[in-house]
């Protein structure tokens, strides 16, 4: 008869080894799934819609990629807007904001991030890349001659308004769309809606692999801990019912945002289209802010050099 403390020296190695076994399986299956991820998101987005008055424009960025994208001049030069699409989107998720704000008279950009849409990159970033990439849109405004450049950045766009080795984008006014506050958290909340609250022990292996396959750590993708830097006044809009970024996540980030701020909390709203959401109430809230934002900034310089 095999001793007691033989047979439980072997169920305590084969536990080990189911374990060990377990582990790696995760590391395996957190790797492929992380692979689609942040996998490049390129096909042919066409030329832009016959009514929208637009030129295909293309520009180069620091991220490598050259962005290609829609410019929609507008009557004057003082104010233009930038807009900043989501992860697996391109630029014609933006298009019904582009046609409203070219309506106020604002010149607006419209393009594609890197690694979507018809911008060549190697892998999506979370805000990081995608950064490089709004500021050189940024830039191609002012080379433009558009003065005060306001941004509307939706989820990736919202975190690379934000994010980047050089700082928060130079613009003059952000409207922020479900930005989320850490990596670790936008990870977890994402897991949790697929797999259930007992995935919490998954959430490591998604996020250590940042740093080998994109070369970007997740301590560099914390919004939170940028948003402060923020000099220009901010527009928060986040879905009441948005449980890939929550409604506590947001509130969060809003208290750490310098002022001027406005939050404004989209009744029934989940991780989705805002504007296609409550269009009146999204186009009214958006263009009194950058009215206040940019317009009133432009009249100011106007009257500085007046006198």
């Amino acid at each position: 008869m095999t001793p007691l403390y033989t047979r439980r020296g072997r169920l305590g190695r084969l536990l080990i080894l189911f374990i060990l076994l377990g582990g790696l399986a995760a590391v395996a299956i957190a790797w492929r799934l992380g692979g689609q991820l942040y996998a490049p998101n390129n096909y042919r987005v066409g030329p832009p819609p016959a009514d929208l008055g637009a030129e295909a424009v293309t520009f180069t960025s620091r991220s490598g990629a050259t962005l290609h994208g829609w410019w929609l001049p507008g009557p004057n030069s003082q104010a233009g807007v930038v807009l900043m699409h989501g992860s697996g989107t391109d630029r014609r998720s933006m298009l019904e904001r582009a046609r409203f704000l070219k309506a106020a008279g604002y010149p607006v950009l419209l393009f594609d991030f890197q690694s979507n849409g018809e911008s060549v990159g190697s892998h999506v970033t979370d805000g990081y890349l995608e950064a490089l990439d709004g500021r050189a849109a940024v830039e191609f405004m002012r080379q433009r001659g558009i003065e005060k450049v306001g941004i509307i950045g939706f989820s990736l766009g919202a975190a690379a308004a934000v994010l980047g080795p050089d700082g928060p984008l130079p613009a003059d006014a952000m409207v922020l769309e479900a930005l989320y506050p850490t990596i670790e958290e936008a990870t977890a909340d994402r897991i949790r809606l697929r797999l259930g609250a007992w995935s919490g022990w998954l959430y490591p292996f998604f996020t250590w692999q940042l740093q080998p396959r994109l070369g970007v750590a997740p301590e560099v993708l914390r919004p939170i801990d940028r948003i402060g830097e923020v000099k220009a006044p901010i527009l928060f809009i986040v879905g009441a019912e948005d449980r890939h970024t929550t409604l506590a996540e947001s509130e969060r980030l809003y208290a750490r945002a310098s002022e001027p701020k406005q939050l404004w909390v989209v009744p029934g709203a989940h991780h989705e289209d805002f504007y296609e959401r409550a269009p009146d109430a999204y186009r009214q809230h958006v263009l009194d802010f950058f009215a206040g934002a940019l317009r009133q900034q432009s009249k100011q310089v106007e009257l500085n050099r007046a006198h």
